[in-house]
């Protein structure tokens, strides 16, 4: 899908900001919708189903972390949080919720948009791909490991073949530790291997998403914790996950 055929709702109440992302996005071929309110974001979100979401979180009649958590009762669509909060505990917890990105302001415009066409990309290829199994192409599969499978056709991941409903980065994570079981990877061996840029993540961005991935286990078996920390190192997957 070309970038002019891709629709970007921006949700910010500050008429600057909100103008110079649209102007920056434009440049680059992208349709851009914007909204000044949550509830104002949530009813575009509803009536024209954008390619990707830019959310700040001080909005005029709610926060955008509740705009976040609505919109991922019913979707997964790309969601960047662009915000003038900075505290670690904000960014942890815009990614605990189902942000893929986090952008503090004040921001650059081009590595914004920089970041919007990673996310887009890496969304495209996993439809291609979905698209390819469900019109009987041949594609190779994923794997299993104790009761763990990991579907890297259909972007599933699944533990006694019930779906965990894993983000992107929740699935690329455990993707890496089912394929080499009991290897220990460091913070930034997994950095470089799940996300886009990896450049732009943190220590922090991946112990948030060990904590989410952990927290999916534990809605199917509360007693389920194959990842095992390794303190000062970083984690593992057990090498019996039964």
């Amino acid at each position: 899908m070309s970038a002019s055929q891709q629709l970007i709702l921006v949700v910010d109440d500050e008429p600057s900001i909100a103008e110079t992302v649209e102007y920056a996005l434009s440049q680059e071929g992208f349709e851009v919708v914007l909204a000044e309110t949550g509830g104002e974001g949530l009813e575009i979100f509803a009536a024209r189903q954008p390619d990707l979401i830019v959310l700040d979180i001080g909005l005029p009649d709610q926060l955008g972390f509740d705009v976040c958590r609505e919109i991922r009762k019913t979707s997964n669509v790309p969601l960047i949080f662009l915000t003038a909060r900075e505290a670690e505990i904000d960014r942890v917890v815009g990614l605990e919720i189902g942000a893929d990105d986090y952008v503090v302001k004040p921001f650059s415009p081009r590595e914004l948009t920089a970041r919007v066409k990673a996310i887009l990309r890496r969304f495209s290829a996993a439809a291609e791909i979905q698209q390819a199994t469900t019109s009987g192409a041949v594609v190779s599969g994923g794997d299993t490991h104790g009761r763990i499978t990991v579907d890297s056709v259909k972007m599933k991941a699944l533990l006694d073949d019930r779906d965990l409903g894993l983000s992107r980065y929740e699935f690329g994570l455990l993707r890496e530790f089912v394929g080499q079981p009991g290897r220990v990877f460091n913070r930034d061996q997994l950095m470089e291997a799940v996300w886009d840029e990896p450049e732009a993540a943190t220590d922090r961005t991946v112990d948030a998403h060990i904590k989410t991935l952990r927290g999916k286990f534990r809605q199917i078996d509360a007693q389920y914790d194959p990842i095992v920390t390794h303190r000062g190192i970083g984690y593992s997957l057990t090498e019996d996950s039964a």
